[in-house]
Parts: structure tokens; sequence; C-alpha cells
């Protein structure tokens, strides 16, 4: 109940003006503790110069942003460039055998970054699970991925292996291991894809055209093989209505994100100010809750300027990628909080849906959830800080499943029943809020510090009670209350499509 159910215009303005004041003052105490700690000694490794002129320095905390912008710019432009100018030839020349050449570019571009030596690599991982798909055994086909996957996270094997590149630069590490996981999560896909075909195998060129595809090889998205295969064995390449108009929008939004982070930057600490916990417990509790929902907000950004630009150029190679993660700030479930949706696709499609079904089921549920964060947990390399987070989060899906069987008991079903739809939404908006508020303290275990979140949980639910706990839960609960208007626009907007659709 409740999902199409419409609050009064002044109710919901009254939502937006708590929600605005809120985020302004919060806001306006992290940019006086940023002004304030911009010469402080425990922070000088995070904070470079930046805009003299303006009297302001760089928050340069997050060593990929940096390198992303700065020494690797050039490297990043020069590589997509060619290889977007290559694939337009290609297109218009031979448009049958694209693939192939995309294969080329990757593989050679890959060969001049890092060498001989890790190509070998990739090529005997690929070559190692595509043998076992010819066994067409689902569980072969994991294991053997698993134990791959695991000899780049779990040491020694992982130095072991990079201990044969040779040379050295500053994304040396990031390029290696980015490479080679994503890698063995493409070539799983082709093996549990080849062993559900009923007829033969797909070919070694088939794996290696869809692994060394440039623009996903290092960072993703990954899209399932059965997609990829699908979408450049199309002879026929043709654009949708509008469909470069959008691509340019999308490319100027991500260009103004980046310029907008860089601003961002220079007048908000975010990432350096939680590694000082002594000068952080003296913020205000709102700016300390703003602080730890700032922090995912931005990470949100990063992935979405990251997927953005890689899925941009996807687009202009007539694909379809996997879209950038729903956006933080419209998120209060569990289930539909992920960073990388391409990776989440991968998981839901051969791990969470397949041993979840339909998801209705609190035992088959548990074993769901608990295999997906096992994989997840190998995928982003096992230490205490991912066990956490991995357990928290694991929780938080369970437990969910939990309350709603629990309040679809009969006595709770017949309760709500008798609400009103408008009543009915604003309950469930308010637990909505606490499970926003469990999101953002579950998620910034991997972003920030267990110390740094036990200290944000400690001021927000037991210092703070009950003044600062209930008046944040009010705030998050209005914020929550937005979300759900949009949604329910969103979802008549889709039936009144449907509807049309019929009658066409």
């Amino acid at each position: 109940m409740g999902v199409k159910a419409m609050l009064p215009s002044y109710e919901l303005g009254f939502y937006a003006l708590v929600v605005t004041c809120a985020v302004l003052y919060s806001g306006s105490g992290i940019f006086e503790a940023s002004r304030d700690s911009m010469n402080r000694k425990a922070f000088r490794d995070g904070i470079k110069p930046g805009w003299h002129y303006f009297g302001r320095k760089m928050d340069v905390a997050d060593f990929e942003w940096v390198m992303w912008f700065t020494s690797f710019r050039n490297v990043i432009i020069f590589a997509l460039s060619g290889h977007v100018l290559f694939g337009k030839i290609c297109s218009m020349t031979v448009p049958q055998h694209r693939a192939v050449m995309y294969m080329i570019y990757g593989a050679l571009a890959v060969l001049a970054s890092m060498g001989l030596v890790y190509l070998m690599i990739i090529l005997s991982h690929c070559l190692l699970l595509y043998s076992v798909a010819l066994a067409k055994q689902k569980w072969l086909c994991y294991v053997a991925g698993l134990c791959c996957l695991a000899s780049f996270k779990v040491e020694p094997f992982g130095s072991w292996q990079s201990g044969f590149v040779t040379g050295a630069f500053d994304l040396q590490d990031v390029l290696f291991y980015g490479g080679c996981t994503f890698t063995i999560m493409r070539c799983m896909s082709f093996a549990l894809e080849s062993s559900e075909r009923e007829e033969g195998i797909y070919s070694i060129f088939d794996l290696l055209k869809y692994n060394f595809y440039l623009p996903f090889f290092f960072f993703g998205p990954v899209m399932t093989f059965d997609q990829f295969h699908a979408q450049v064995s199309t002879r026929e390449l043709r654009r949708k209505d509008d469909e470069m108009k959008s691509i340019r929008v999308n490319a100027l939004l991500h260009a103004g994100a980046i310029v907008a982070v860089d601003v961002f930057f220079h007048f908000f600490y975010i990432l350096t100010l939680p590694s000082d916990l002594k000068f952080v417990n003296r913020l205000s509790d709102w700016s300390l809750a703003g602080l730890a929902y700032s922090n995912l907000v931005y990470d949100w950004v990063k992935a979405a300027v990251m997927f953005g630009v890689i899925n941009t150029i996807a687009r202009l190679d007539h694909l379809d990628p996997p879209q950038p993660p729903k956006c933080i700030t419209m998120l209060y479930i569990f289930a539909e909080t992920h960073f990388d949706r391409g990776i989440n696709d991968w998981l839901c499609k051969y791990v969470y849906d397949h041993l979840g079904e339909s998801h209705d089921n609190v035992l088959r549920e548990l074993v769901a959830s608990t295999a997906t964060f096992a994989v997840t947990t190998l995928w982003l390399g096992p230490c205490q800080l991912v066990y956490i987070w991995s357990l928290a989060n694991c929780f938080g899906l369970n437990f969910e499943l939990w309350v709603q069987k629990f309040f679809q008991l009969g006595p709770f079903a017949k309760l709500e029943a008798k609400l009103s739809g408008a009543m009915s939404r604003r309950i469930r908006a308010a637990f909505g809020a606490v499970n926003f508020w469990a999101i953002v303290l579950y998620n910034i275990l991997a972003l920030n510090s267990l110390e740094f979140a036990l200290l944000v949980t400690k001021r927000l639910l037991v210092m703070g009670f009950p003044v600062s706990t209930l008046s944040i839960w009010f705030i998050t609960y209005c914020g929550v209350q937005l979300i759900k208007e949009r949604e329910r626009v969103l979802a008549l907007q889709e039936e009144h499509s449907g509807d049309k659709a019929k009658l066409e």
C-alpha cells in the first residue's frame, strides 16, 4: 500500500523546506570546519595548494580521483580517443568485424600500458577458464572462477603474480588488479553462459573479443557475456531517435560533474576531515551526520562519472552498457544499494537471483544473500573491514525481508488495510528513514574507517539522543517522503506509457 498514494502539496512543500534548510545548515558547519582546518599539520598529506586567488587549498585525499585528472589524464584521453576514432572507422567500413577490431585495439593498448608479461597473465587465465567451460558444468565454472579470483585477492598469490610485471608507475597496482579481477568476472560469465548453451560452446575468440573491449577492460562495468555477444554481433548499426543528442548531453553532464567535484574539494574537505577523529569529534552532530552522508554522495558521484564516461564511449560503439549506479540520495532500501551496477547485475544473475529465486522465502534469501556477499568479499579483497562491511550489509538486506514478513502477518495486514494510502505511506517512510541511516552507517565502514563509523554511530544514536537522534530521523523521514513522491510520479508515468502502448 502507499506506493501511488498522494500527499497534500503543502505537506510535500514542508518536507522539501525542512530538507533544504537541514542540508544548508549541515553544509555550513562542514564549510567552517574545512576553513578552520586548512592549515592543520595533521591534514598536510590530504590538503594541497589549490586556488591561491581564492585563498583555498584542495582536498586530495582520494588518490584515485586525483590520478585520473592529473598525471594519468592524458593517457586516458589518448587511449579512449583512439578507441573512439578506431571504432568509428570500423563501424563505417567493416561493421561485421568490429568486435575483432575492438579486441585487437584493446589488446595492443593493454600491451603498451602494462607490458607483455601482464598480457600473458591475462591470457593464461582466459585460457584456463575457457578450458573449464568446455566441460559445461556450472559448479566447475564457479569453483575455477572463484579460485582464479582468489589468486589475485589472497596473499601471497596476488603479490606473486604482480611480481612478474616489470616497470613502475603511479597506477600500476590499480591497473593490474583492476584488469585482472574484471577479466575473471568476464571469464566466469562466459563460462556460465557457455554451460547453458544447448548447441556447442562459444569460441575462444568470442571470449577474447569480450574481454579485451578496452573501455570495460580495466575498470568495468561488467556486461554479462550474453548481452555483449548479442550486441556486438549485430551487423545493422542504427541509432535510436535523438540518441546522439542524448550522448552529447550525458558527456556534458559528466564534464560538469568533474568540474563541480573539483570546486567542491576546494571548499569542503569531506575526505580529509574523517582522518583526524579528535578534530571530527568537536564537530556538531549535524555536521558529523552531513560529513558521513557527503562521503557516500561523493563515492556515488565518482562511480557515476567513471562509469558514465565509459558508458558514453560504449554507446558510441552501438552498445547498451549497464547504467551508472542509482543516486545514493534516492536510496532507502538495501536491495537497491550498489555503486557498480555492472557487478550488481552480474551478482544478481549468477548468484543472488539464482539462489534466492523470488526472494520471498526467508531461508532462501539468507542463503542467497550470504553467498552473494561471500563473492563480494572475495571481489573486494578479504580483510577485517570488508568482513564487517559484508556482514552488516548482509544483515540489513535480510532484516528488510524479516520486517516485511513480520508486518504481513494477519493482525498487521488487517490494520494497514484499514489505513488510508497516505497514512500507510507515512508509516512506511518512518521505517525507511531508519533504513536510510543504516545504509549510510554500514557503508562508511568501507569508504572511511571503522573508527569513524563507530564515532558517527555513537554521536548520533547514544550521545545525541534524544534531540539529535530524533531531529535527524525526522529530517531523513522528510527526505524519504520526497523520494517516495518521485517514485509515485515515475510509477504513474510508466503506467500511462503502458496504457498508451496497448491502445496503439
